[in-house]
């Protein structure tokens, strides 16, 4: 697998890749307080290796969220989102495979870092904890936890105790797992599958024009 960021494919310059790479840094980092931890699961290549196992090669889009687009983005989430997002794209030949977020998600009392992976249909194709901090809880991190997310959309409400089962001594951190996977669907729904619905109806109806 190749990771590539060349400008034709993703249209980022160089200076939005230097700061997606501060922004992983800061994300996703490793420390020795995490190896400490409960567990460290998966670093971001080794997340991304298993999310896009058949894809030639996994780019990145760097967001910066606007005041407005935040704001309305808050209205859905509940709560206003960072202002940057990296969505992480794998590619075969020009075929989208399908998009992945890592991000953080606040547990009873440290970050959750998590990653999500969704078809270009817009569903839960796959969830993994990368880091989990806290002493007790981990059994998020359990297959049988991650696969009620499968095949979920935006649309869900991706709540415990509606369509997300709650684990005994984990609830904390099943409830904001739930958070996370909620928003990651959310913002690639609104940054990335609207636009490119957007642009097939175009080519449509150039296509029925000509």
């Amino acid at each position: 697998m190749v990771f590539n960021n060349n400008k034709t494919e993703t249209q980022l310059g160089a200076s939005m890749v230097l700061a997606a790479a501060v922004c992983l840094a800061a994300t996703c980092l490793v420390t020795p307080q995490d190896a400490a931890a409960q567990g460290v699961y998966h670093s971001r290549s080794s997340v991304l290796k298993a999310f896009f196992k058949t894809s030639e090669r996994v780019t990145f889009e760097r967001f910066e969220l606007g005041q407005t687009q935040r704001r309305d983005l808050g209205r859905i989430l509940g709560y206003l989102p960072s202002s940057s997002v990296t969505v992480y794209v794998g590619m075969s030949s020009e075929r989208i495979d399908g998009y992945a977020i890592i991000d953080n998600e606040l547990g009873q009392h440290e970050p959750i870092t998590y990653a999500v992976k969704v078809g270009i249909d817009g569903k839960v194709a796959q969830v993994a904890v990368m880091v989990y901090r806290e002493s007790y809880g981990e059994e998020i991190t359990h297959r049988r936890f991650r696969t009620q997310f499968r095949g979920k959309t935006s649309a869900d409400p991706i709540r415990v105790g509606r369509d997300i089962s709650a684990i005994s001594g984990a609830t904390i951190s099943a409830k904001a797992m739930a958070r996370g996977v909620k928003r990651s669907l959310i913002l690639i729904e609104t940054l990335i599958l609207k636009r490119e619905r957007a642009r097939q109806a175009s080519r449509s109806h150039a296509a029925q024009s000509s």
